[in-house]
């Protein structure tokens, strides 16, 4: 184009002619190196939280050349249940799921940064990331995107509340530690004094009592049940899974699930967790042995945060498969937000093999029953009109519905 400019004399031409010459191999240069010590940072002030809390997400992003960036765009996917409060996010190719937009023009070794506030106000394990970073040329000739391919996680636990707001007894919900069969004895327990016998350990000898009776005597210590729950779950919140999930009822057995877990720790109880829903994209169920590890409340809200309402099984049919793997003194915890025959029929064979249970029911449809020989709760959620005071089955179990209500604060989980 210079050459036939320059062979007819058209000055104009052979301006705009040389001018491409020297601008496209300029730009195609340009968006070459553009990237060359760029920077991107993703961070956040908290990666586990609470449903309620508010999370604060900080984007930046560095030119730390001579060479200025004309213009910049970032694209962030991040879910559409924690889209910050600043910012709509753009649609998205992915399910559920957005882009947070961001632009700007960087000059040489200059920084931007953005800052924004996420409302957590469903659980979840939620993923952020991964960005898209895109830029070019000062004239727009040519444009180059990189992928940032580091992905931050957020954890949103349920809301915890203390289970007396549900309707169930702030102490001992499902029975006294104390037992009518000695399964061991409880050293916090002392009893009495009794005569020492060949069989007895020497670490339960009273010596003072010794030295004043002039005889070895031993400590008598009340037989114990240790705690051991284990809350089995049921996502289940109609009768045949074509009919969908009420997420809301749902919600609520796992808000439940959460809070029972957190009075269990506070009491140093080891407990676990079993439950008919999946984990997300997977067709794994939600199981977590009983212990009492430090961190066993972490790993079951985080569980809890993370499982799905896909129904692997029917709950009677995991109370079958599971309960015969549990210690024998465990209290099996059902928790559902529906009641069917056939989940009664499964707990009252539990019950007639032996098994310690508690049934706690969120099914509003449901009347009431007495169980005789298990704890039966009809919870409502926190806020709502609570239901009648709880059937027992037993006599001796129907004075905890009756115990002294005791305010519990509510934990800060780290």
């Amino acid at each position: 184009m210079v050459v036939l400019a320059a062979l007819f004399g058209q000055e104009t031409l052979l301006t705009l002619a040389s001018l491409l010459v020297i601008t496209i191999p300029f730009s195609w240069l340009w968006q070459r190196v553009a990237f060359y010590r760029v920077s991107y940072q993703r961070e956040m002030d908290e990666t586990r939280v609470f449903e309620g809390e508010r999370v604060t997400l900080t984007l930046r992003v560095t030119n730390q050349k001579w060479l200025p960036l004309a213009w910049l765009r970032v694209s962030d996917q991040m879910p559409l249940a924690i889209a910050p409060e600043e910012k709509a996010l753009a649609p998205a190719h992915i399910p559920l799921t957005g882009f947070l937009e961001t632009r700007a023009s960087l000059l040489w070794n200059e920084r931007a940064r953005w800052e924004y506030h996420i409302p957590c106000n469903h659980r979840g394990y939620y993923a952020l990331g991964p960005a898209r970073i895109s830029t070019g040329d000062l004239f727009g000739l040519f444009e180059r995107t990189l992928e940032y391919p580091h992905v931050n996680r957020l954890i949103v636990y349920p809301r915890i509340d203390p289970i007396e707001d549900w309707g169930l007894p702030p102490k001992e919900p499902f029975g006294d530690a104390r037992s009518r069969v000695p399964v061991f004895q409880d050293p916090t327990r002392i009893h009495g004094l009794r005569d020492y016998r060949p069989e007895d350990a020497p670490k339960h000898i009273h010596w003072r009592a010794t030295a004043r009776h002039n005889a070895l005597k031993v400590k008598q210590y009340d037989p114990t049940i240790n705690y051991n729950w284990v809350f089995f779950l049921n996502l289940q919140t109609y009768e045949k899974a074509w009919q969908g999930v009420d997420s809301e009822r749902a919600e609520r057995a796992i808000r439940l699930a959460a809070s029972l877990a957190n009075f269990a720790s506070r009491k140093k109880y080891a407990f676990g967790l079993v439950a008919n829903g999946t984990y997300p994209d997977s067709d794994q169920r939600l199981r977590i042995l009983p212990g009492r590890d430090p961190g066993q409340l972490r790993n079951v809200l985080e569980a809890l945060a993370a499982v799905s309402y896909f129904v692997a099984s029917p709950l009677e049919t995991l109370l079958r498969r599971e309960s015969a793997n549990l210690p024998w003194g465990s209290t099996l915890i059902v928790i559902t937000p529906l009641v069917t025959q056939e989940l009664l029929a499964e707990v009252l064979r539990l019950r007639d093999v032996g098994r310690r249970l508690a049934f706690i029911s969120l099914d509003e449809a449901w009347t009431r029953e007495t169980l005789p020989g298990i704890p039966v709760y009809h919870a409502h959620a926190p806020g709502q009109k609570p239901e009648q005071s709880a059937a027992q089955g037993d006599a001796a179990e129907s004075d905890t519905a009756q115990m002294e209500s005791k305010i519990l604060s509510q934990s800060e989980f780290a």
